[in-house]
């Protein structure tokens, strides 16, 4: 039974990867008519759609919680990793299928925009599937698994101290360039060695939950 809800969850994802690689299909093609396989100069959007795609970011993780909660009813743990799991899988996917739609990325250090919450997130695309990558690996084994991971004080620790200096590593840059219309201008430089010293302890995280995670009884 696990394993059928766990193909269930995993197919949502990959469809919602889908969705978004049609609706950034789209947005370039409104922004960018000239070369949808360039984004950068970047051209900041209306306050409208602005507005429309930060509720859109925001419904699609609440939607990806949802099904992880369906997934994992009873053990908070277990739902936190799933819903990393499909978060994974959701941006795996989405760059997947824009590289079947329009062909792009073409190379994995391309530039993107990767959120505009709270302000837009500038990286190459091999970063976040570096991080994508492990957490749908990680939190996929303890959806597939009997496996209560072992989320203490260590593990937020090593969690969040991770996650902000490589959130600082996407959202810093671009602000630290002057004006507000730095990225318009020329591209951030993305600071690879703080955003090693971030993956490390947040890879290192959702491993140790893995690894030191409890088992319990399978629930049908």
């Amino acid at each position: 039974m696990r394993w059928r809800k766990s193909v269930y969850a995993i197919i949502f994802a990959v469809a919602m990867g889908y969705l978004e690689a049609a609706v950034v299909v789209y947005l370039r093609e409104l922004y960018y008519p000239e070369n949808i396989l360039n984004i950068f100069p970047f051209k900041p959007f209306s306050l409208f759609d602005l507005k429309v795609e930060l509720f859109r970011e925001a419904a699609t993780l609440l939607m990806l919680w949802c099904v992880a909660g369906v997934h994992e009813p009873r053990s908070v743990a277990r739902r936190f990793m799933a819903f990393l799991a499909l978060w994974g899988i959701w941006d795996l996917t989405y760059y997947v299928f824009l590289k079947i739609l329009i062909g792009w990325p073409q190379s994995i250090f391309d530039p993107d925009v990767l959120f505009l919450i709270p302000t837009p997130w500038v990286g190459p695309v091999v970063a976040p599937s570096m991080i994508a990558l492990t957490m749908a690996v990680a939190g996929g084994v303890v959806m597939v698994s009997d496996i209560i991971p072992k989320l203490d004080w260590m593990f937020w620790v090593m969690l969040l101290s991770g996650g902000l200096i490589q959130l600082g590593c996407f959202i810093v840059p671009p602000l630290l360039q002057s004006g507000g219309d730095s990225m318009m201008e020329r591209l951030p430089r993305f600071p690879w060695p703080v955003f090693v010293i971030g993956f490390v302890p947040f890879a290192l995280a959702l491993m140790r939950a893995v690894r030191h995670g409890s088992r319990a009884e399978e629930v049908p």
